[in-house]
């Protein structure tokens, strides 16, 4: 029988998953299919039954329910749990629903992919206290990358989650502005900036050291306000695509077993949204 795949939120017509995994499917030649599948949050338990009853073999979980979904997933990995928010579920051959959540190693790896990540890179700041902001810190630790400094526009929030780290500390967002020169890597976790529909910025980054590494988990548009202050301070920056794809990447090999091609999708997906 042939697998099939999904992708479920709300909304989910703006979804380039579904265009990624085809790709990925008919590129190694692995007869599957991947659809996208409007969830509304009153809908969601029935939604989750109804892909198990029907066969589906995986999916993806995007907002609102990455959370929300948790109570219908029968196990969750390390990172889902510490994380609170799944974004990969699996269908195990018993039926076992097994949920994951591979944004903050999508995240690290797409760092890697783009810059050389040696001891130098010294202290990091992560903007925002939301759950890709646990998740991506999460990775940047398991990954021998900090100490971390978190910092919110509710200061209280980034105090909470650092409390998470063992090298997490908490500023607020005028502290972390005048400490910013001492990040060797910044990562701005918010959506302020997205879309064009939230403009502006998060935090001044004008202060930012030369060749501080500045990422923006947004990818649409493709440089932020913020990045692009960050690029004109001397900045090395990074945008989102390289997250999404790789998150997306470790979904994929999880349930097919095979490592699709990256560095190919990360410059499909920037010239669709109009980059080079």
């Amino acid at each position: 029988m042939k697998k099939w795949y999904a992708v479920i939120g709300d909304p989910i017509a703006q979804s380039m998953s579904p265009d990624m995994h085809e790709t990925w499917f008919r590129d190694n030649g692995i007869s599957a299919s991947y659809i996208p599948i409007h969830v509304k949050a009153d809908e969601l338990e029935i939604a989750v039954t109804s892909l198990k009853r029907l066969g589906c073999n995986g999916w993806n979980v995007t907002v609102p329910h990455k959370t929300a979904i948790i109570p219908y997933i029968d196990k969750l990995d390390e990172t889902a749990r510490r994380m609170n928010a799944v974004n990969t579920v699996k269908v195990l051959e018993d039926g076992t629903l097994y949920g994951m959540n591979t944004d903050g190693q999508g995240f690290v790896r797409s760092l890697q992919e783009e810059y050389e990540l040696g001891e130098t890179i010294g202290d990091v700041l992560v903007i925002g206290a939301g759950g890709a902001a646990s998740g991506i810190s999460f990775a940047l630790e398991e990954a021998g990358i900090g100490p971390i400094t978190f910092t919110n526009r509710t200061f209280e929030k980034a105090l909470q989650i650092s409390l998470g780290f063992s090298s997490g500390s908490a500023l607020s967002f005028k502290d972390a502005e005048l400490a910013i020169s001492k990040f060797g890597l910044i990562v701005q976790t918010t959506s302020v900036g997205m879309n064009f529909a939230q403009s502006g910025i998060p935090l001044n980054p004008s202060g930012i050291t030369e060749g501080t590494i500045v990422a923006d988990i947004i990818y649409n548009p493709l440089e932020t306000e913020f990045l692009r202050l960050s690029r004109e301070s001397g900045g090395k920056i990074l945008n989102g695509v390289g997250m999404f794809v790789h998150q997306g990447a470790l979904s994929f090999k999880l349930w097919t077993g095979v490592t699709p091609d990256t560095r190919k999708m990360i410059q499909s997906i920037s010239t669709k949204l109009g980059g080079n």
